[in-house]
């Protein structure tokens, strides 16, 4: 006879969503795939603990995509692998199990950002190296 008991786990989440200068655009969020092997521990996403454990990718991280591999990838100005070209910014918290080399997520590539506000340090890029529309306020 075997033993089986339920285990039911519940993870509560709360976007620090301060960087949208509005919400023009959240609804239009492109469904995209991120390379998690590019992330940081501490720069992109808070690692998991025992308690919680899938790590958490923070809302507002710019991001451009893999040219090779049409992933997506934090900006990153002075990259040659496409993510030089700003496609966006992911909308909202994203969890991600430790060890998976990818994950969903929403890209706001039309809107209004506060850069000041942003997860990490961020100057808007020229108008040639962005394939999103976004106002700077």
């Amino acid at each position: 006879m075997s033993d089986y008991q339920v285990l039911t786990t519940v993870t509560t989440v709360t976007d620090d969503r301060t960087w949208l200068a509005s919400l023009d655009g959240v609804h239009e969020a492109q469904t995209i795939t991120v390379d998690t092997s590019k992330l940081t521990a501490g720069t992109h996403y808070t690692a998991g603990t025992q308690n919680q454990p899938r790590h958490i990718i923070k809302s507002g991280i710019p991001l451009g995509k893999i040219t090779a591999s049409g992933l997506y990838a934090p900006y990153n100005s002075a990259a040659s692998d496409g993510t030089q070209i700003l496609a966006g910014f992911l909308v909202a918290e994203t969890a991600f199990t430790p060890g998976s080399a990818k994950t969903a997520g929403a890209l706001l590539w039309r809107g209004e950002v506060q850069p000041s506000k942003l997860p990490v340090a961020f100057a808007p890029p020229a108008a040639a190296n962005t394939t999103a529309f976004i106002h700077y306020r």
